[in-house]
């Protein structure tokens, strides 16, 4: 059985850099980046229609990972982009028969669970950041899109990914955690690099035994068990940090379910542990150019 194509799009970003490092040379993978010079990507722009129409003949799978970032919308980018960015590879994956896996993010589901149980993928999405809203609205336009035009869908609903989150990946000297009224720091489902490139490559059907593509559903979240503890992340990597009173918007504990995930994708029993997120943070730390 021949191994998936598959065309990945935003290879420059966080989360196309991880996959990069873990996945090494596939030649059953294209990367797209927007940045020219990256060594073995394609260098075009996901929203010129005609060079990704081009870049995805013959790809079975199309996952794109491109789209604007809270930093970025901090920096004056478009969010809007993100519903325009999923719809152009939903349009390739129209005009080429390829299914299309879209990074969604656990934002669309807003204060979450706060105390209660933990989110599955038929929570309704409820957004308090402007980020979230933007998620939600592209989920809702790819939905219909792909409804519209019988594109097979996965929306990819992307928890804390451990180097591209605020905590780790936002560490710096004089950082300030939140501390809420029970002593305790927000709680957040994390996956670690090497995991979430794991998970991506059993998805994509890359898996090195299957080799297969997996049936998937229209909504995955994708995230290690468990929800741990920002300032247990922290004391595991030997990271010094002060404290401040929690502001009354800070959501104290985001947990999405992970039983889908691991139907499709067996995850180790430690994947979660901060130990475990913060070794994989390390690894890819050292390998990443």
């Amino acid at each position: 059985m021949r191994m998936v194509r598959t065309l990945v799009l935003g290879a420059s970003g966080r989360l196309g850099g991880m996959l990069r490092v873990f996945w090494g040379v596939r030649p059953a993978v294209l990367w797209q980046s927007r940045r020219a010079g990256m060594p073995g990507a394609l260098c075009f722009d996901p929203l010129d229609r005609g060079a990704l129409l081009r870049a995805a003949r013959g790809a079975e799978t199309i996952l794109c990972l491109a789209g604007v970032t809270p930093a970025r919308a901090a920096q004056g980018a478009n969010l809007a982009e993100n519903s325009e960015l999923a719809l152009a590879a939903l349009r390739a994956g129209a005009e080429t028969g390829a299914r299309v896996l879209l990074a969604s993010s656990a934002a669309v589901y807003g204060r979450g669970n706060g105390g209660g149980p933990v989110l599955d993928e038929d929570a309704p999405p409820a957004p308090q950041s402007a980020y979230g809203r933007a998620k939600a609205e592209m989920e809702g336009r790819a939905r219909d899109f792909a409804a519209r035009r019988g594109v097979p869908l996965c929306l990819l609903r992307i928890g804390n990914v451990v180097g591209a989150d605020a905590i780790l990946g936002g560490w710096r000297p004089g950082f300030v955690l939140d501390r809420l009224a029970d002593g305790t720091t927000p709680r957040r489902s994390y996956i670690g690099p090497a995991t979430f490139a794991g998970v991506m490559a059993g998805l994509c059907g890359l898996d090195a035994e299957r080799r297969s593509r997996p049936d998937l559903p229209q909504v995955l979240n994708i995230a290690a068990p468990g929800a741990p503890e920002m300032g247990a992340l922290l004391a595991a990597a030997g990271l010094p940090f002060a404290w401040r009173p929690a502001p009354a918007e800070v959501i104290p504990r985001v947990e999405l379910a992970t039983e889908r995930l691991e139907r499709l994708v067996p995850l180790a029993p430690d994947v979660g542990y901060p130990a475990t997120l913060v070794r994989e943070w390390r690894d890819w730390r050292r390998a990443a150019p």
